[in-house]
């Protein structure tokens, strides 16, 4: 896959991947996340994902949401601790469409008060729709407790009393602080001329004022393991494990995404999956997950058990763990992880979509995107040794935080 990038006069990046497809995604991705949010405006950002559609200088919230769905398009967003992304899927035809549409959301939006109001009851909802699914809530209340006291701790939804404060001059004032060109992708998958592309780009996106960015984010320094339970009264026990791990930065950063692959990653055969599922039949969710920011990370072990099988669930994991702390991968094995994990990584690229985010995440953090090539080749010169110390320094006991609701 190829790539073309160019930078505007303003400092927003673009880059572009040509496929044969009727079918393109394009997106803005933006390096801002409820970790910028002041203690007052916890959910700010979350909450400028949902009332950007709500009505520009030109449009009101009803014709910006038909704008692509009359073409049979769909426009989307996310919010992250880190960063901000609007993104469209659309018939390759209407690209002029869809660029306008973003500039005029992103520069223009005048976030009326009408609107807030109902958007805020939508986002409460959610608040509650989120607290009632224990699963779901769990990972929140984790990072809570591992960055106790930092802004990448408070959850991305914010309070119903702090959703319920917002006004229009707030977010106008959190985008002016946060929302700089510099820190802006916008980026690309589709059948069109990386040219075209970079011209519609310019022509929508040239009149973003210039903003860079000049403060830097709070560092994390201070972890601590804890470890906490909570009485929730649900029927089964759910538990996390885990700790602080690699930035996106770290050189063994891939070696732990390997290691967590093998572990408790998406595939049946994982190593947790096999032992707490398929042999013992304790689990039907569980994972691992390993969460890259840009000046630390997480690593969490995630299970869903009955309470009467708590204490051997946590027993088994322990026992994994230790297994790849102290015993190195044979040959075969080594092989068959660095080969699932290129596979996945592979079968990512197919679906359009995630590339197109994908390449501008990678944008954004490393101002490059690698080659397919060069992280295959990265893969395979993990060594089983590296993956021992990787565990030893990552999962030692003595690191590790715990969160179990019961």
């Amino acid at each position: 896959m190829e790539y073309t990038s160019m930078t505007l006069s303003n400092g927003i990046r673009l880059i572009h991947s040509s496929v044969d497809s009727p079918v393109a995604h394009c997106g803005v991705v933006i390096n801002t996340g409820s970790r910028d949010e002041d203690p007052a405006e916890q959910g700010i950002a979350h909450f400028i994902e949902h009332t950007i559609f709500k009505g520009t200088a030109k449009r009101k919230a009803y014709h910006i949401i038909s704008r692509l769905e009359d073409v049979g398009g769909e426009m989307n967003a996310y919010t992250s601790k880190e960063e901000t992304a609007i993104h469209a899927s659309f018939l390759c035809e209407y690209y002029q469409r869809t660029i306008e549409l973003f500039s005029d959301i992103l520069i223009d939006s005048t976030f009326p008060e009408k609107e807030l109001k109902k958007e805020q009851e939508v986002i409460v909802d959610e608040i509650n729709s989120y607290n009632d699914t224990p699963s779901e809530l769990i990972f929140d209340e984790f990072e809570e407790l591992i960055y106790d006291g930092h802004p990448m701790g408070r959850n991305i939804l914010g309070t119903p009393d702090l959703v319920r404060s917002f006004q229009s001059s707030d977010i106008r004032h959190f985008m002016l602080e946060n929302y700089h060109t510099d820190q802006m992708v916008i980026c690309s998958v589709g059948n069109i001329p990386a040219k075209k592309f970079f011209h519609l780009a310019q022509r929508y996106f040239d009149r973003f004022k210039s903003n860079l960015r000049s403060n830097k984010r709070q560092r994390f320094t201070t972890y601590h393991p804890l470890q906490k339970k909570v009485e929730k009264g649900t029927f089964q026990a759910h538990c996390i494990l885990g700790g602080e791990a690699f930035d996106v930065y770290h050189p063994d950063r891939l070696a732990l995404v390997l290691l967590n692959n093998i572990m408790g990653g998406q595939s049946g055969n994982s190593r947790l999956n096999l032992s707490l599922r398929e042999r013992n039949g304790i689990a039907y969710n569980l994972e691992s997950s390993y969460t890259a920011y840009s000046d630390t990370g997480t690593l969490t072990i995630y299970f869903g058990t009955d309470a009467e099988n708590l204490e051997r669930a946590l027993t088994l994991i322990d026992r994994e763990i230790k297994l790849l702390q102290h015993k190195a991968l044979g040959d075969l094995q080594l092989s068959k992880a660095r080969k699932q994990l290129i596979g996945q990584l592979a079968m990512s690229q197919e679906n359009h979509e995630d590339l197109m985010l994908a390449i501008g995440k990678s944008m954004l953090v490393f101002n490059k995107v690698e080659s397919l090539e060069d992280i295959y080749k990265k893969i395979s010169e993990i060594s089983a040794t590296q993956l021992m110390d990787v565990a030893n320094r990552i999962l030692e006991p003595q690191k590790l935080s715990g969160l179990i609701y019961q």
